[in-house]
């Protein structure tokens, strides 16, 4: 298995820059998630990494070697694809074998790996199997068995279960991840699913317009994000906004909304402007005693919460609290926040301000 590294790496097509000087690097053994919605430059990031696209400018490195120039099949990888992509005319066992028979391997020795991927996988059973007939899990077991049967340096995935069904999409990120602990493999994955990129993964890159807005563990990224479109995109709900125009000066232990004072995390840097205080749902407090108030606009029925979607001269603000919670709908509340997971946002740039919180996530991730 290899480190993955990536400098400045950059891609253009034609006049549209689709990866714009991305930098940041996989450990040996790690289950990186690359993620963002549709047309971030993810794909396009991993398949650089991969060899079948070329980078316009930067350095990618596998294993200490530069790579970037070089064709895929002199990089040791393997990829599976969200459709499969497996032989149609070839059986189970035959597809999982094919890469190492077409590199040499002798018939004996590639069914003896074959049925040694084959009994990890679970499919010990099918090997004898059309592909055709067999389901959705089924095949991209099978693809997974082709990729790992050579024992690669690495293992790139673009969205390999966006094909499947939600239920079963869930159980095999299960199992894909339990299978990467099992063989300790580096595994580069793509997704524009923010649950299972925080289900699945050691660190996350989150992209957005090809710039990489923040990279870092998932703990990390959903308590203290970089930038606020790394907070809306992560989280269900998202983070909440609460826009004002004043100044937030480094040092400040406050701000102000309204006639109220929010106690926040002491700030490292500060802005003025239009400023936004972002908070979790799951931070955010039904208070009676509170002095910033809001008109309760809806609720939403979660089984053991409930989200309480409340209107304030600031914005729209939801909380999860207890469904036990008696909430009606017209009635105003008062809103307490948690004031150690209070981030405050310059608007201009849509960044984070850095704060006694966050400092060591944003100086460090």
């Amino acid at each position: 298995m290899a480190q993955i590294r990536i400098e400045n790496v950059r891609k253009d097509f034609g006049t549209f820059n689709a990866v714009q000087s991305s930098t940041f690097t996989i450990e040996d053994g790690e289950f990186f998630m690359l993620l963002g919605p549709s047309g971030c430059g993810k794909t396009t990031t991993l398949r650089m990494m991969a060899g079948l696209e070329l980078p316009t400018s930067g350095e990618i490195y596998i294993d200490g070697e530069e790579v970037g120039m070089k064709p895929a099949s002199q990089r040791d990888i393997a990829f599976v694809f969200q459709m499969f992509a497996l032989y149609p005319h070839m059986n189970v066992g035959k597809n999982i074998s094919y890469p190492l028979l077409s590199q040499g391997m002798s018939k004996a020795e590639a069914k003896k790996k074959v049925d040694e991927v084959a009994q990890i996988l679970g499919i010990s059973d099918i090997l004898k199997k059309p592909v055709g007939g067999l389901s959705g899990g089924d095949r991209q077991r099978v693809a997974l068995g082709r990729a790992i049967v050579r024992n690669p340096k690495a293992f790139f995935m673009d969205e390999p279960l966006g094909a499947l069904d939600a239920e079963f999409r869930e159980h095999m990120a299960e199992e894909l991840r339990a299978l990467h602990d099992r063989m300790g493999a580096t595994t580069v994955y793509v997704t524009h699913d923010q649950l299972e990129a925080m289900q699945m993964g050691d660190k996350i890159v989150v992209m957005n317009h090809g710039v990489v807005e923040q990279f870092g563990v998932p703990q990390d990224i959903y308590d203290w994000p970089a930038t606020m479109f790394v907070a809306s995109f992560i989280g269900s709900p998202a983070m909440n906004f609460l826009e004002f125009h004043g100044m937030v000066g480094s040092g400040a232990t406050s701000l102000t909304l309204g006639d109220s004072e929010i106690s926040i995390p002491q700030m490292r840097s500060g802005a003025t402007g239009d400023l936004a205080m972002g908070i979790r749902p799951e931070h955010v407090h039904l208070n009676d005693t509170s002095t910033y108030r809001g008109e309760v606009i809806a609720t939403e029925y979660l089984g053991t919460t409930q989200i309480v979607t409340l209107n304030t001269p600031n914005g729209e603000v939801k909380a999860r609290v207890a469904s036990s919670k008696k909430v009606a709908v017209g009635e105003t509340a008062g809103l307490g926040f948690d004031e150690r997971s209070i981030s405050v946002f310059d608007k201009q740039s849509q960044r984070a301000l850095l704060s006694a919180g966050n400092e060591g996530v944003l100086q460090h991730g």
